[in-house]
């Protein structure tokens, strides 16, 4: 516990000041951990980093979560990434011989999507003007605070067992004492800026960062056990790996942006 404190203390300092400073500081940062957390899911599938899927899967990742906006360049439509990277792993399985399976590719392609477009929608509320800041602490406060309160009230109260066969310490008590924890911090957010977001926006949000949060965690802690590991890496001492903190993130801001929550 000791390990995993000092740990998300030092983590969240430097992650809440690149948040803070935001352009290339924050960018770079979030393009980082795309590319570690695809690495992670490389690893935990069986496939060496070098494969020629691998490297596709790199490059999409990359396609998808550059700052395009900073670089000057009109950021290519993620219809146009899937399709291309699609093609290419596809070809890869004929030029291969079938040696490298359609299933294989079909992996590599969901895990290039599944962390580049995360980790780009957490660039794209950041960039939103004139309110990007706020709107990225608000997402991230109600996602910790859900942690947080699934965590503390699991281990206090948590007699229920949400999803034994995916999550086992997981409980009920804990999943809703989360939200809870969430709708409070959305509140306060509202109530500290009342002329940017209203309750109802306010509390919306921090319900779909808690319940989508809590669903992103059951995704990984589920493709984990499929693996048979307990982590998908070690970059974080007592957190494990890129994709074991950043589960919820990749889940709860897509979905952020895809709904519209925050107004432009």
């Amino acid at each position: 516990m000791k390990q995993r404190i000092v740990t998300g203390v030092l983590a969240g300092a430097v992650f809440a000041c690149a948040v803070v400073a935001g352009n290339w500081v924050y960018a770079i940062l979030i393009v980082l951990l795309a590319l570690i957390g695809f690495h992670e899911y490389v690893k935990m599938n069986g496939v060496e980093w070098f494969h020629p899927s691998s490297l596709l899967g790199f490059i999409g990742v990359l396609l998808l979560v550059l700052p395009w906006e900073l670089i000057g360049t009109k950021q290519p439509s993620v219809t146009t990434v899937l399709w291309v990277l699609m093609f290419a792993q596809l070809a890869i399985t004929v030029l291969s011989k079938n040696k490298w399976t359609l299933d294989g590719a079909s992996l590599l392609l969901l895990g290039a999507f599944y962390v580049g477009y995360g980790f780009d929608a957490m660039l794209t509320v950041r960039s939103i003007e004139p309110h990007g800041l706020y709107y990225s602490c608000l997402a991230f406060g109600c996602i910790w605070a859900s942690d947080a309160g699934a965590y503390f009230v699991g281990r206090a109260i948590g007699k229920t067992k949400l999803w034994p066969s995916i999550s086992p310490n997981k409980t009920v008590e804990g999943a809703i004492g989360g939200i809870v924890l969430a709708l409070v911090v959305g509140l306060v957010f509202a109530l500290c800026a009342p002329d940017w977001i209203g309750i109802g926006e306010a509390l919306g949000i921090a319900a779909v960062c808690a319940i989508a949060g809590q669903i992103g965690d059951l995704i990984q802690s589920a493709y984990k056990r499929i693996r048979g590991i307990k982590d998908s890496g070690t970059l974080l001492p007592g957190h494990g790996g890129v994709l074991d903190r950043c589960d919820s993130w990749i889940i709860v801001f897509p979905l952020l942006v895809i709904m519209g929550l925050f107004t432009v």
